[in-house]
């Protein structure tokens, strides 16, 4: 594996990992006043967009990390909007 290879691993992770203690404070506390639902909407289509990308570029560190980044910031937009309704 090159460095490159690594870097892209390692930036993959990290902002992958980043999502999890959002995501379990929200699930915990289901307090979502502070986010915003425009944000996470756009941040979710990007993602899904980048894991299209991956997919057909069968770039394996973007579709494992985008991936999971989906999962965590659909939870949390799932939240989001369903506080919004209530």
């Amino acid at each position: 594996m090159n460095w490159i290879a690594l870097a892209g691993i390692t930036a993959a992770f990290c902002t992958t990992i980043s999502f999890v203690p959002q995501a379990i404070k929200i699930i915990r506390t289901k307090d979502t006043t502070a986010i915003s639902s425009a944000m996470y909407s756009l941040f979710t289509f990007g993602t899904l967009m980048w894991l299209i990308y991956g997919l057909f570029t069968k770039n394996t560190p973007v579709i494992l990390a985008n991936g999971v980044t989906l999962i965590l910031s659909s939870i949390i937009l799932f939240y989001k909007l369903k506080s919004k309704n209530n």
